[in-house]
C-alpha cells in the first residue's frame, strides 16, 4: 500500500473513532459530582423509600452522593418533567413508577412523552397490592367476593388514594376482568382510604402491601388475595387474584430513568451498580420488609416492562373513563 493511501485510511479511521471518545471518557469519570434522584411523591412514601435505599447504595458504590429530591405534584408528572428537561449527562435521574405508565393515558395533555423522553436505566422492586375488605363483608375468598359483589352491584364502596392512582386502577382492572361493579370513592391519599375501611365507611380497598399488612395481621381488615402473578413471600397464605381470575396482575413497581440521549455507557454503568446493589442480601431484606421483591435486569428489560405496562393501563384507563382530579 502506498504511504499516501495508508495515511488517508488512518485519518479516516481516526475520524470515525474520535467522536465516541468524549462519551467514553465521561462514562469512565462518571459520576464526578453529586447526582440528583428526583422523586414525584412526598418523603416517606414507597418511591421515596426506594430512592433512599438505592441512592445510599449507589453513593457507596460509585463514590458520589446520590441526593434524593422530592418534586411533588400532578401525580408525579412534575418530577418526570423535571428530568425530561434536564441535561442528558446522568446527573439528574427519575424514580419511575407504575404511575408514570398510567399517566401516559390518564392525562390528555402532557409536556412530554414518557416512553420517548425517558431512558430506562434499571428496574428495582415490585410491590403487590392486596384485596382488602372490611370484616363485615360476607366473603372469605375471591370467589365469594365476586359472587357477593355481582349480587349487589355498586352497593360496595371501593376506596382509593386518588383517581387514576395505582390503587384505583387496580380496582378498575378487577372490575374490567370480573364484571363486578364497585362504587369508587377517591381520597387524598391511601392512608385516608384505609382509615375509612377500618370504620366501614368503604368496604373495599386494593391497598398496597406496605400500607395494608399490619391491619391484616391485626385482624382489622380481611386480606383476600394479592394482586401479583405469584404469591407474596411476606404473606404466602394469601392466594393471588389470578388463581380465581386467570391473567390478573397488578403491582406497583419502581425503577430508575434518565433523560433521553443519556450516553449508553453511563446508563450501563448505573444499571450495573443498581443490579449489584439489588443482589446485596441486606438490600433484598429491606425491600422484603416492605412486602416487595427485587426485579433486577437490563435497561432493555426495564424498557419492555414500561412499554407493556403503559399499554395495559391504557386499556384500563379507557374502560374506567377516569380523569385526573
Amino acid at each position: 500500500m502506498k504511504p499516501s493511501r495508508r495515511r488517508f485510511l488512518k485519518s479516516a479511521v481516526t475520524a470515525i473513532v474520535l467522536p465516541a471518545a468524549p462519551w467514553i471518557a465521561r462514562a469512565d469519570g462518571y459520576p464526578s459530582r453529586p447526582v440528583r434522584l428526583i422523586v414525584g411523591f412526598a418523603a416517606g412514601g414507597g418511591s421515596d423509600i426506594v430512592a433512599r435505599v438505592i441512592g445510599q447504595q449507589l453513593s457507596a458504590r460509585l463514590g458520589q452522593q446520590f441526593v434524593v429530591e422530592n418534586r411533588t405534584g400532578a401525580a408525579s408528572n412534575i418530577a418526570a418533567e423535571t428530568v425530561v428537561a434536564a441535561a442528558p449527562d446522568g446527573y439528574t435521574l427519575l424514580v419511575a413508577t407504575t404511575g408514570n405508565a398510567i399517566n401516559a393515558t390518564l392525562y390528555d395533555k402532557l409536556n412530554f412523552d414518557f416512553m420517548r423522553d425517558i431512558v430506562p436505566v434499571a428496574s428495582c422492586v415490585r410491590v403487590p397490592n392486596v384485596l382488602d375488605v372490611h370484616p363485615a363483608v360476607p366473603a372469605s375468598t375471591v370467589a365469594e367476593f365476586i359472587a357477593y359483589a355481582k349480587a349487589n352491584p355498586e352497593k360496595l364502596s371501593m376506596g382509593s388514594g386518588g383517581t387514576g392512582g395505582p390503587v384505583h386502577m387496580t380496582g378498575e382492572l378487577f372490575m374490567m376482568m370480573t364484571g363486578v361493579k364497585l362504587l369508587h370513592v377517591p381520597y387524598r391519599g391511601e392512608a385516608m382510604a384505609l382509615a375509612d375501611l377500618l370504620g366501614d365507611h368503604v368496604q373495599v380497598v386494593f391497598g398496597s402491601m406496605p400500607a395494608s399488612i399490619e391491619y391484616i395481621r391485626a385482624g382489622k381488615v380481611r386480606g383476600l388475595a394479592v394482586t401479583t402473578a405469584v404469591r407474596s413471600e411476606v404473606m404466602p397464605e394469601l392466594p393471588t387474584i389470578a388463581e380465581n381470575v386467570p391473567g390478573f396482575e397488578s403491582s406497583t413497581w419502581y425503577g430508575i430513568g434518565a433523560p433521553k440521549n443519556t450516553p449508553v455507557e453511563i446508563v450501563d454503568k448505573l444499571n450495573s451498580a443498581v443490579n449489584t446493589a439489588l443482589a446485596d442480601p441486606a438490600v433484598e431484606a429491606k425491600f422484603h420488609e416492605l412486602g416487595g421483591s427485587v426485579i433486577a435486569g437490563s435497561p432493555a428489560d426495564f424498557g419492555k416492562l414500561i412499554a407493556d405496562e403503559t399499554a395495559k393501563w391504557a386499556g384500563v384507563v379507557k374502560f374506567s373513563g377516569a380523569k385526573p382530579d
